[in-house]
């Protein structure tokens, strides 16, 4: 079910990241052309991918321009998201970013009226997309947030499934300040804390902490700036070690209940759990569990 509806949707940090036990995704991924081939010379990519053990991290890396969410920026972390994303040695994705921002939200510098409105239409629509990727992958995905998020940064956030942040940590909704209200982040952020506060932060202005931010729902942890990377990676390794497919099942059945009326999720979820407990992971887990073992998940 999660794939099939993936399939439909369509496919097109710290320094902990750059260790070589992190093997970048394949050749062709991010490849420039063969060796030696006389091709114009590109700028880098915003972002960095790593993949072990079945958790790839994504790195928005770009931290002079406050990791804006270029155009650039937004299709090169499209790519990443989507690169092998059906394959099964792919379990969870975690999203970081270098620099004290994690994202500043949109380039301005994109949004003036050098630009057509055919290339502002563009920017959204990409960014739309991606915050609608997030939700349709097969996999979790989650922010680890290490800094100010702002705009379609604390939008990137709140489409996140999880989101663990530092103590040091904010978030805010600034548009309003400069006139242009932040309609787009706040479909995401209205649907991750209460209206009141979403409101509050979008006619304001002001950012909230971390602690807030934990508080009302945007985030799902908030753990001192020493503790980031292994509290991110426990909860990661413990998805990654889990059945991809049941996972998959779940994730995808938990965002289609949620805008449905009570009779119809339950209906809905009830056969989901049939469908479940047909899977072959089901079926292994249950006897595990009945055998007092471990249960061996399918690869």
């Amino acid at each position: 079910m999660a794939a099939a509806g993936f399939r439909a949707f369509g496919a097109k940090g710290p320094a902990w990241l750059g260790r070589s036990a992190w093997a970048p995704l394949s050749a062709g991924f991010c490849s420039r052309g063969p060796a030696g081939a006389t091709r114009p010379e590109l700028p880098p990519r915003p972002t960095r991918a790593r993949q072990q053990d079945g958790i790839r991290n994504i790195v928005l890396s770009d931290p002079k321009k406050r990791n804006a969410l270029s155009l650039a920026m937004l299709k090169s972390l499209q790519s990443d998201l989507l690169h092998e994303a059906e394959s099964e040695d792919l379990r969870v994705i975690i999203i970081s970013a270098e620099g004290p921002v994690f994202s500043s939200g949109h380039d301005l510098k994109e949004l003036t009226d050098e630009r057509s409105p055919d290339y502002h239409a563009e920017v959204f629509q990409t960014c739309s997309e991606v915050m609608l990727l997030i939700q349709k992958l097969p996999v979790p995905v989650i922010a680890m947030v290490n800094g100010l998020a702002t705009a379609a940064g604390c939008q990137l956030v709140a489409s996140c499934d999880i989101a663990v942040a530092s103590h040091k940590s904010s978030f805010a909704t600034p548009g309003v300040n400069i006139g242009l209200f932040c309609s787009t982040p706040g479909v995401a952020l209205g649907r991750a804390v209460p209206r009141k506060v979403a409101l509050e932060m979008l006619f304001t202005g002001e950012p909230i902490s971390a602690q807030e931010a934990l508080l009302h729902g945007l985030l799902s942890k908030v753990v001192p700036e020493e503790q980031l990377e292994e509290e991110t990676m426990r909860i990661a390794k413990k998805i990654a070690s889990l059945s991809r497919p049941v996972v998959s099942l779940g994730k995808a059945t938990f965002y289609r209940q949620l805008p449905q009326d009570l009779r119809t999720v339950y209906h809905l979820t009830s056969q989901t759990m049939v469908d479940n407990v047909a899977l072959k992971d089901g079926q292994e887990g249950i006897k595990a569990f009945i055998q007092k073992r471990k249960p061996i998940w399918l690869p």
